[in-house]
C-alpha cells in the first residue's frame, strides 16, 4: 500500500469531521467469564482532498472511538480532487476487498456502499461511481479504498514527474 505519491499531512492546522465506520463488539472467554471490549473502525477527513482512517479498542465505545480518531489523525493524506470528482478512474485492493472508483458527471452524487461511501465523503469527493467487489470486511473495504485513493495522480503531478508541460500530458 505504500506509494509514491502519498502526501503527509499534519493534522494540528486542520479541522476534521470523523465518522464512524463500524463498531464491533468483540468477547474474550476467560476462566473467570466473558470480557467484553470493542473495536471501531474510524474515518476522518476535511472534505477538501485530506483524508485517514483509524482503528481504536477499547472497553467502553467512546474510549474505542476517541482512540480511533486519533490513530486516523496519524495516518493522513491528501488526494487529488478535480471539479468535484476524481481525476481518472482506479481500482484498489486489500486482502480479500476490492474496489473500484470512477469519476462522474457533475450531479451524479457519490454512488458507494457503506464503508466507501464514508471515506469517499470524508475526502470531499462529491460525484463518483465505486463499486466494491469480494470481501465487505468494513476493515478491508475501508483501507482498499485509500489504496484507490493514494494511487490517484493529478495532471500536474504526471506534468512534473515526466519532465513536460501540462499540454503534452493531454495532447501528446
Amino acid at each position: 500500500m505504500t506509494s509514491k505519491n502519498i502526501k503527509r499531512v499534519k493534522s494540528s492546522e486542520i479541522e476534521f469531521k470523523d465518522r464512524v465506520v463500524s463498531i464491533q463488539r468483540v468477547t474474550k472467554v476467560t476462566k473467570g467469564g466473558r470480557t467484553f471490549s470493542f473495536s471501531a473502525v474510524i474515518v476522518v477527513g476535511n472534505e477538501q482532498g485530506v483524508v485517514g482512517y483509524g482503528l481504536g479498542k477499547a472497553n467502553e465505545v467512546t474510549s474505542a472511538i476517541a482512540k480511533g480518531i486519533d490513530d486516523a489523525k496519524k495516518h493522513l493524506i491528501r488526494v487529488p480532487i478535480l471539479k468535484g470528482t476524481l481525476p481518472h478512474e482506479q481500482y484498489g485492493r486489500y486482502s480479500g476487498a476490492r474496489v473500484f472508483i470512477k469519476p462522474a458527471t457533475p450531479g451524479t452524487g457519490v454512488i458507494a456502499g457503506g464503508a466507501m461511501r464514508a471515506v469517499l465523503e470524508s475526502v470531499g469527493v462529491k460525484d463518483v461511481l465505486a463499486k466494491s467487489k469480494g470481501s465487505s470486511n468494513p476493515h478491508s473495504v475501508v483501507k482498499a479504498t485509500i489504496d484507490a485513493l493514494t494511487q490517484l495522480r493529478d495532471a500536474k503531478t504526471i506534468a512534473q514527474l515526466r519532465g513536460v508541460s501540462l499540454d503534452t500530458v493531454f495532447n501528446g
